[in-house]
């Protein structure tokens, strides 16, 4: 933070009371207790999953020493367990944090969702550091527990929503808390997930797992069911039926596409608005309704009240787009949420259009127009509005891109406002940094369960017809007993 923070601070005023918490994004003392190690030093991270995403954030933590990993299925970890061929391999985390717990500094938990809690819960009652993969937890109830159980044992965290650190998230906040767009009251996100099955209306017949997976343990603390490959049609390009990633589409597995996707898209309003919780949550529309999985497509109304300054808001999240939603007051023919990119040719790394329009990290509208070639990509439809009384911005997947619109006429030659938050150094080096007693992470625990907790409400949405009145304080549903079950994991007792 710059020496004239507290200069800026009283210039933006009450816009900012309670938005930047005293040290950055993080919200608790720094983590020395908690097994200090020099920044120097490198950690002993393990990983809980090594197949899919989970390989990747191994390799945004290649710099530290990978001391163990663990997966339920071989045939999914089996690059990543060659690329580690000395390191110990488990199929339990129990028995890895077990046999292990001594050599391991940290884990990273990227499993399916309704896994993440037991695992991350498991790593932190032994002093583990842990990374959690978005959605973070799979209930609010399990929300809440990882937050309680983060600071019984005050361990540094991370949720894997790499959108907090992007540069886009904070000029976002900062444009807001300028005053520059007035009296925000209405937010929409939307985004093309789902791309894997959902909306699906019967199971196959069951057959046998693969030997490499231990099907049993891939379904954990659930009450067990029959395996099936899916029949014809399966393998998809997201494997067999149920793994290991077509999970996501499932009510007692995954989140759908606001667990896919929610947590990276809603990062900018959540930050720059202030979000707390919401009084009611509404699933507006849907098509393609199922008893065992979330819709095809969708859209959620959430209802903030007033949050200091600002005014009541009302928040659209729309799923399963195929091109950018049309809002009524926003200008036809403005490129929302994601720039178009310019499509990757063979042997050659991609390369974004959008990054030619920024000169000196300001958007200039007319230079990103001069450098797109006629092969330009359609913008995805993925992507974030904020609609105020004296003007509307618009953000990408992650937070980036950031600018007002109409663009030709807002951004030509604009500004943006002085930055008010730190920079982050990488969302994986940000963990680590708090992991060694540094600063906490800008989407540590004490911001992310919060977060997280609002949107787990729209999922609830989903799967229970109706408008919901939320009481944040008492933890419930007040108009609708029924889903008040779903706060909770459908865990099988023992």
């Amino acid at each position: 933070m710059s020496n004239n923070f507290s200069r800026r601070y009283f210039f933006y005023g009450s816009l900012l009371a309670g938005a930047i918490p005293p040290r950055g994004f993080g919200s608790v003392p720094s983590l020395a207790a908690a097994g200090y190690k020099s920044p120097n030093e490198k950690l002993n991270i393990a990983s809980i999953g090594a197949g899919g995403k989970a390989s990747s954030d191994i390799d945004g933590c290649k710099a530290e020493n990978i001391v163990a990993l663990c997966d339920v299925d071989d045939k999914s970890a089996a690059n990543k367990y060659k690329q580690y061929p000395d390191v110990p391999k488990f199929k339990d985390f129990r028995k890895m944090l077990d046999e292990k717990g001594k050599d391991i500094d940290a884990c990273i938990v990227t499993i399916p969702d309704f896994m993440h809690a037991t695992a991350a819960i498991a790593a932190m009652e032994r002093g583990k550091h842990v990374y959690t993969q978005k959605p973070l937890v799979h209930t609010i109830a399990e929300a809440r527990l990882m937050l309680e159980t983060a600071q019984k044992y005050k361990v540094a965290t991370q949720m894997g929503n790499q959108g907090y650190s992007n540069e886009g998230t904070r000029q976002a906040a900062v444009i807001v808390w300028s005053g520059q767009l007035g009296n925000v009251t209405e937010v929409h996100a939307w985004t093309d997930r789902p791309w894997w099955p959902q909306g699906l209306t019967s199971i196959p017949a069951p057959n046998d797992p693969p030997a490499t997976l231990d099907w049993n343990l891939w379904q954990g603390p659930l009450e067990k069911r029959a395996y099936t490959t899916g029949g014809e049609g399966y393998p998809n390009q997201y494997g067999n039926f149920y793994q290991p990633f077509n999970w996501r589409g499932f009510f007692d597995f995954g989140c759908g596409a606001i667990g896919d996707m929610a947590c990276h898209i809603l990062g900018a309003p959540n930050l720059a608005l202030k979000l707390g919780a919401p009084t009611s949550v509404e699933c507006i529309m849907k098509e393609g309704a199922s008893t065992f999985m979330y819709p095809k497509k969708s859209i959620v109304r959430f209802d903030f009240p007033a949050r200091g300054n600002m005014p009541a808001l009302k928040l659209f999240w729309h799923d399963g787009l195929k091109e950018s939603p049309k809002i009524d007051g926003v200008p036809a023919g403005e490129l929302l949420g994601d720039l178009p990119s310019v499509p990757r040719k063979p042997g050659v790394p991609a390369t974004p259009a959008p990054k030619t329009g920024y000169i000196g990290g300001v958007f200039n509208w007319d230079a990103y127009q001069a450098v797109l070639p006629p092969e330009v990509k359609r913008p995805s439809p993925n992507g974030s509005v904020f609609i105020g009384d004296k003007g509307m911005m618009t953000t990408g997947t992650y937070g980036e891109q950031t600018r007002l619109i109409p663009a030709v006429e807002k951004m030509k030659d604009y500004k943006f406002p002085d930055q008010l938050l730190t920079r982050s150094p990488g969302h994986y080096q940000d963990w680590i940094r708090a992991c060694k007693g540094g600063d906490p992470a800008c989407s540590n625990f004490n911001v992310a369960v919060p977060f997280v907790s609002w949107m787990l409400l729209g999922v609830i949405s989903l799967r229970v017809d109706g408008k919901l009145e939320w009481d944040d304080a008492k933890g419930i549903f007040t108009n609708n007993k029924d889903a008040n079950k779903f706060l909770k994991p459908p865990f099988k007792v023992g």
